[in-house]
């Protein structure tokens, strides 16, 4: 075995392990109802792989030949069982030879399996970081970045969630369509978590951003095809088609970061823009407001500049006092301040930020990315360059970076 053909199997392993875990887990979970057991089926798909990959060499469809392996290891796991005659519905089940039990027809494995992990046994705020892991494959750290919670704290909640399911043997049930309304929150959630983490990592170039994005608004599309008559659902899917509008404009021509108010509006893509509005108003015709329709609301105001060429900064601030009404999260409270600075001034947003816990506030890279602006226009130079610097070290993004250090560093040629 030639360290080349290990090279290879590797490198294939990883490919489909990124392209396809969240489809291959999804697919086991909903026939086997064991999310803990299909994982280590998985799992143990992923090792038979990279130890006859070398050997045999890469097969034409690695997808089917892990999905093969992890259901003939599911198989085995059952078969191993002591009441080996309680388990053959499970197996006839997860190979296809019984019908699945009558139920209405989700139109994505992922989307199914995204229900079954809101689980009413699952603690509520772990939901959501449990889709991302189990049902897009994305690592404790990318799922703390979401969270603003450090990796270590989000790994350990994540093997404490997993260990209970464990123990306590618990069983993944599809949930039935009466039962959807009052999951979908945590759905929602997760769908926009892994939709940011996606645009944050467009920001940084990496490569999986475009792919995450992506993927987050497709299952966006597949939610609202599954629950068209849900105000929220079509509120999100324009939320992020808002945003994914402007991918085009974020960067200028060099690579270089441009904030909101200086990309070129005409760079925006009008056709998804168009859908964004429809669907928004398609959902405010429902009359149920709710979190991601003010955030669709504040994204449709920002694109007005394409038609007008103004902002209106007073409706953006009315719109985020309904967000931190709503989920006062210090992300929704500083984009508040934001808007309120440019709705009534730098000092007015400057209060606005001081009402923030300090300790909560630390960490937070655009509250100090704002505190340096506030403070700037409002003169103050050696304490914005202070916010600015501190907001460097907290940006992951090189062209973010190299943003704010412009701004610290024409502080200090003025003296400031």
């Amino acid at each position: 075995m030639n360290a080349d053909a290990q090279d290879e199997a590797r490198r294939a392993v990883e490919r489909v392990a990124r392209a396809a875990y969240g489809r291959l887990l999804a697919y086991l979970t909903a026939r086997c109802r064991d999310l803990a057991a299909a994982e280590d089926a998985l799992s143990d798909a992923l090792v038979a792989a990279l130890r006859t990959w070398p050997r045999d060499g890469v097969p034409a469809q690695p997808e089917a030949w892990l999905l093969t392996a992890a259901r003939n290891a599911l198989t085995d796991a059952v078969r191993h069982q002591r009441v080996v005659a309680a388990s053959e519905p499970a197996l006839l089940l997860l190979h296809g030879s019984a019908p699945a039990p009558a139920a209405f027809e989700f139109p994505d494995e992922r989307l199914k399996l995204l229900f079954v992990c809101t689980h009413p046994a699952i603690d509520s705020a772990l939901r959501a970081p449990l889709m991302l892991q189990t049902v897009l494959g994305l690592d404790a750290a990318a799922i703390a970045q979401a969270f603003l919670v450090s990796p270590a704290a989000m790994g350990q909640r994540l093997v404490r969630a997993k260990a209970r399911i464990r123990d306590e043997g618990l069983r993944f049930e599809v949930p039935g369509s009466e039962d959807l309304p009052q999951r979908l929150e945590a759905v929602l959630e997760a769908v926009y978590a892994a939709f940011g983490l996606g645009w944050d990592a467009l920001q940084g170039g990496n490569d999986q951003g475009p792919k995450l994005a992506d993927e987050a608004i497709w299952i966006g599309r597949d939610l609202l095809r599954l629950l068209p008559d849900e105000p929220e659902v079509a509120g999100l899917l324009a939320l992020m088609l808002y945003c994914h509008a402007r991918r085009p404009a974020r960067r200028s021509a060099g690579g270089a970061y441009l904030p909101l108010s200086q990309q070129e509006a005409h760079r925006w893509d009008q056709p998804l823009i168009a859908e964004a509005e429809s669907l928004l108003a398609r959902a405010a015709a429902r009359r149920r407001p709710g979190r991601f329709q003010w955030e669709a609301a504040i994204q449709s105001a920002h694109v007005e500049r394409a038609r007008t060429g103004l902002t209106d900064w007073a409706a953006i601030a009315g719109f985020y006092e309904q967000i931190v009404r709503l989920a006062p999260s210090i992300g929704a409270c500083t984009a508040h301040a934001a808007a309120v600075a440019e709705a009534s001034g730098p000092a007015a947003g400057l209060a606005q930020l001081d009402t923030l816990d300090p300790k909560v506030a630390a960490s937070y890279q655009p509250y100090w990315a704002l505190r340096g602006h506030v403070l700037q226009q409002l003169g103050r130079g050696n304490e914005a360059r202070t916010a600015y610097d501190l907001a460097v070290s907290l940006s992951p993004d090189p062209a973010v970076r190299d943003h704010l250090l412009s701004k610290s560093r024409a502080l200090a040629r003025r003296g400031w």
